[in-house]
This record gives C-alpha cells, sequence and structure tokens, in this order.
C-alpha cells in the first residue's frame, strides 16, 4: 500500500510538521506499508526520495519518476495549521477520492475556527473561559473589555496554532502590542478571561470502536503560559500522568471523551484544558498534534504502553473505512 506521509503547510509551524512527519516515517510498518515523503509548501508540492524532489501533479496528486506515475492509497496527514490542519487538504484529497488520516474537512475547518468550536461546544455544558470576538478595523474599547473579563486576559487568533500569536495582558498598556502580535496571524481575534488553575493537555484518539483517553499531562510553563517556546522549544516541564486526584482525573477523562464526540472528531487530538476549582474547563482542541520528539502526543502514547505503529495502523484503517462511506 503506498502511503503519502504529508507534512509542511503554509504557517509558520511548517517546523514542526517536518519532524512530526519524519517520526511517522520512522514508525510505520515497511512489511505493510510503502511510505513516501511528502511534502506541501507555499512555494511547491514534492515527494522526496533519496533527496530528489519530484513534483506533486496537484491534478491527482501523483508524481513521476523514471517516466512511471505513482499514486497513492492513503495519505497521512501531519500538517499543522493551513492547509492541513483547516479542512482544505482534507477536501482537496475527498474531490480526489484519496483517503486520508484525522477528522474530515469539516471538524479540521470547526476545530480549527476558535469560535466556532466554543460556539458549538456551549451547546454541550462544556466548561469554558469568557471571551470576546473581535475583526480588525473594530473600535476596540480597552476598558470596557476589561470590565467585562477581568484582568489578566489573554488575546489569540481566531485561526491559529501552536499558541502563535498569542498574548498575555496583565495590563491595559500591554493591549495595542497584543493586538498587533494577534491580528499579525489573523483578521479575527479572542480575547478570553483569565483561567488561574493547572494546566493539562489530554490525547484523545478513536481506537477499535471507542473514544481512548491516552493520557493526561500537566504543563508547568517557565514563561506566563504554555506559548510556542514552552512547547516546542523545552521551556516548560511536562508531567505524565498529571498530578490531579482520581476524582478530577475522572472528571478531565469525562469531559475530554464529551469535547471529542461532541466535536465528531475521529483520528489523533489533543485538548487542553485547565483545571480551576477541579474543573476542567476547555480552551483548545488540535487536531493534528505535534509529533515530534518533544511533543506531547508521543508521551501520552507510550504511558499508554500503545506501540506508535499500531496507532498508525489504526489511523490507517479509519481512514480506509471512510473511503467506503464515500462509496455508499
Amino acid at each position: 500500500m503506498n502511503v503519502a506521509v504529508v507534512m509542511g503547510g503554509y504557517s509558520d509551524e511548517s517546523v514542526i510538521s517536518l519532524r512530526s512527519g519524519q517520526l511517522i516515517l520512522n514508525h510505520l510498518d515497511k512489511n505493510k506499508y510503502h511510505p513516501f515523503e511528502v511534502h506541501v509548501l507555499p512555494e511547491e508540492w514534492y515527494c522526496l526520495i533519496d533527496g530528489t524532489k519530484y513534483p506533486i501533479n496537484k491534478a491527482d496528486f501523483s508524481f513521476s519518476k523514471d517516466n512511471k506515475v505513482t499514486k497513492f492509497d492513503v495519505a497521512v496527514n501531519t500538517v499543522h495549521g493551513t492547509p492541513g490542519e483547516d479542512g482544505h487538504l482534507q477536501a482537496y484529497w475527498e474531490l480526489m477520492d484519496l483517503p486520508y488520516s484525522g477528522c474530515n474537512f469539516y471538524q479540521s475547518a470547526l476545530t480549527f475556527n476558535k469560535r466556532d468550536t466554543l460556539s458549538v461546544l456551549s451547546k454541550f455544558n462544556i466548561p469554558k473561559a469568557n471571551s470576546v470576538y473581535l475583526t480588525k478595523g473594530d473600535i476596540i474599547d480597552g476598558e470596557k473589555i476589561a470590565r467585562e473579563l477581568g484582568l489578566p486576559f489573554f488575546v489569540k487568533p481566531n485561526q491559529s496554532g501552536s499558541s502563535l500569536g498569542v498574548s498575555r495582558v496583565n495590563n491595559l498598556d500591554d493591549l495595542p502590542k497584543a493586538l498587533d502580535f494577534a491580528f499579525a496571524e489573523d483578521n479575527d481575534i479572542l480575547i478570553e478571561s483569565y483561567l488561574k488553575g493547572t494546566e493539562i493537555s489530554v490525547g484523545v484518539i478513536h481506537y477499535n470502536g471507542e473514544t481512548k483517553v491516552l493520557g493526561i499531562t500537566e504543563i508547568v510553563p517557565e514563561n506566563e503560559f504554555f506559548d510556542y517556546e514552552a512547547k516546542y522549544l523545552g521551556k516548560s516541564e511536562e508531567i505524565t500522568p498529571a498530578r490531579i486526584s482520581k476524582e478530577v482525573e475522572n472528571l478531565v477523562i469525562e469531559t475530554a471523551k464529551k469535547v471529542y464526540q461532541s466535536l465528531g472528531m475521529t483520528g489523533f487530538s489533543r485538548t487542553d484544558f485547565i483545571i480551576m476549582n477541579d474543573i476542567p474547563h476547555f480552551i483548545e482542541i488540535n487536531t493534528n498534534p505535534g509529533l515530534s520528539p518533544q511533543s506531547i502526543f508521543p508521551q501520552q502514547a507510550a504511558f499508554a504502553k500503545m506501540a506508535f505503529c499500531d496507532l498508525l495502523d489504526n489511523e490507517i484503517k479509519l481512514a480506509l473505512q471512510r473511503k467506503t462511506i464515500w462509496k455508499k
């Protein structure tokens, strides 16, 4: 089976994606699959074989080598950010009738949009921060926001990953810089109230027909919050399992599963919460979690004593099942 391991992307997360792709290439069972390293970058799409680039034909997502056309049976998607985590590649592959890993194009687009995700989850009574939604060009009244949300608060791009463009505003003098930082990533932003508590990240997958929590990781960042440096440059302590009571652990598992199912998820995911007053409050869900050696999801898989090759087998099986549903 020809497997395209697709990595890269159009955002600053592409560096992380390339690392994630290498982990997948290293763990795919070579007795079952013929993996190909496929890079999707703004300037070019190509398959990399022994250091040589073979351009991807976007008309059918194939490539040619030595006058032989190679097509893929399945795509394993590890593109963080756009276009692999926001539904664009998924919709394209669906038009190509090519099965792909992870959730479908609608769930990808929905969960990449923080405002829309919060709107859906509010119908399922998932605890979360209070928030204000703004678009570039809106009149922004910092005093009004502070009255509504309190200080400090967080300013976030509505559609962005890896904490890119996120700032904590401790006083209103910090607000203009935080707005510029967030608007540089997206024309829409979300301002959220500060939740004081323990930050955790929960790996959730669909495995053997059921929703399964891999592990709960406690995040202790060196910086003010779990930002890009904390996530990828080692400026945080990540403790699996989290140092929480059994009662809180059970509530986290129940809530993480509820979020996953309420959003119609399949495939790998990592959901972030703040535990405040023993209640997990939803922060965000990542539908293409990082899989680099520094990433949390592989740590949780190891904690759950699940071989990564088995998790990838499961992802490919789910992708092929999705294709069967299309044909119905």
